[in-house]
């Protein structure tokens, strides 16, 4: 699938300056509030340092954390020394987004020079919950504080961030109403990577769905299996038990407790109507794993329901699913098998992610948890992409319109 949008490599950059946005927000560890995973940050400071490298003067804009996640919404002090050791450039740290401070900041810039200006998220703007209740177009955010204090300074707006491409913010969407823009070298990684699986697999194409996002997983399933995008689905996580009950397996009450006190009995109805229609596509859980005095037992699903929860996939389930791991020309996976922080119960999300690194299929993970846990456990070298994205990455394989890529898009015939 061929988009038209411009490519940093097409403008003359010496002595501009740029507006750079990357999408580098990152896990945190709860104690400390630093950086427990830089696959992001490493994989946008290539554009970065060609900014620099080509004579650019660089602002880099950024978020971290969310209203929904608060306890992740911090300084960037840590992620502006990060991408500084990745990208092999001085970049200073200014904890301010668009007012005075910053503003004299990118007026002082030089070519060659690059600041890092505050959080996003610091500006009611840019958090999930204004975009949810306020609704503005890309076209309505030429008005918003950030773009207004910020889109005089620059010459270019340059969009890295693939990974937020769901997100309809003035950070993503509203800069190409008013200035020259071009995407960044991962933004077109991540596209051509995705487009490979999603319309040019080699077959079969083996999709593993797992994790506690559901929603993510019964998003792009009918998709996937609907157009012969994939060919088979394995499912773990919480998709898996709820693929169980749909097949009329039960749980036991606190499973479904657990399940209820999440709205997630809403998906079964839609597990029901998977199964019925896709017959031999969907490959469910024959164990699981529960705790039992404290240590590991595995249960076949036929012993099931027992007084517990499921946080893990069994032996028998892996040994499965690995065989047809095996064959698989192309494999999407998107979800940890299972609790993988808990030892006890990192079996099943382990034996998966290696079964998905010894295939000689094309492979391609991605989402925050699918790259914490993978990274974990397999040499990552054996993936062929890791992709960055989370929630963009699940709607663009359901084949919807992501708002960065049509901002992107639109502002094609309008680049200088």
């Amino acid at each position: 699938m061929e988009i038209k949008i411009k490519s940093v490599r097409e403008f003359d950059l010496k002595g501009k300056k740029v507006l750079f946005r990357p999408d580098i927000n990152s896990p945190i560890d709860p104690v400390t509030k630093s950086i427990v995973n830089v696959n992001r940050i490493q994989k946008n400071a290539p554009t970065l340092k060609f900014l620099l490298d080509s004579g650019a003067a660089v602002a880099i804009i950024a978020h971290q954390g969310d209203t929904l996640d608060y306890q992740n919404l911090i300084s960037m002090q840590e992620h502006a020394q990060k991408i500084s050791e990745a990208s092999g450039y001085p970049v200073r740290y200014i904890d301010d987004v668009c007012g005075d401070a910053a503003v004299d900041a990118v007026k002082n810039l030089k070519g060659g020079e690059c600041v890092f200006l505050g959080n996003l998220r610091y500006l009611t703007e840019e958090v999930s919950t204004f975009e949810k209740d306020v609704k503005l177009t890309p076209e309505e955010m030429k008005d918003t504080y950030l773009i207004r204090r910020l889109a005089p300074l620059f010459d270019l707006y340059v969009n890295d961030a693939f990974s937020a491409a769901h997100r309809n913010c003035p950070s993503m969407t509203g800069f190409q109403q008013i200035m020259p823009s071009a995407a960044g070298f991962q933004f077109f990684d991540e596209f051509s990577a995705l487009s490979a699986v999603r319309d040019n697999a080699k077959h079969p194409a083996v999709f593993v769905l797992g994790g506690a996002k559901i929603s993510d997983a019964f998003g792009m399933m009918e998709t996937v299996l609907k157009n012969g995008t994939a060919d088979k689905i394995l499912t773990t996580g919480i998709t898996g038990i709820i693929m169980l009950i749909a097949s009329g397996v039960e749980v036991g009450d606190k499973m479904l407790k657990f399940l209820k006190d999440r709205d997630l009995l809403v998906f079964v109805d839609s597990a029901k109507k998977y199964l019925a229609e896709y017959s031999g596509q969907i490959e469910m859980p024959v164990d699981v794993a529960v705790k039992v005095n404290g240590t590991r037992a595995e249960i076949p699903v036929s012993q099931m329901p027992m007084d517990t929860l499921y946080p893990d996939i069994g032996a028998e389930t892996v040994r499965k699913y690995s065989h047809i791991l095996k064959s698989a020309g192309t494999i999407f996976a998107n979800g940890p098998a299972g609790v993988y922080e808990e030892p006890l119960f990192s079996f099943g999300t382990k034996g998966i992610w290696q079964a998905i690194a010894d295939s000689d299929g094309y492979s391609v993970i991605g989402g925050g948890d699918t790259v914490n846990s993978a990274t974990a456990f397999i040499d990552m070298n054996k993936i062929s992409y890791v992709c960055t994205a989370g929630g963009a990455l699940i709607r663009f394989m359901s084949g919807k319109k992501l708002p960065l890529v049509d901002a992107m898009e639109k502002a094609y015939g309008g680049i200088k």
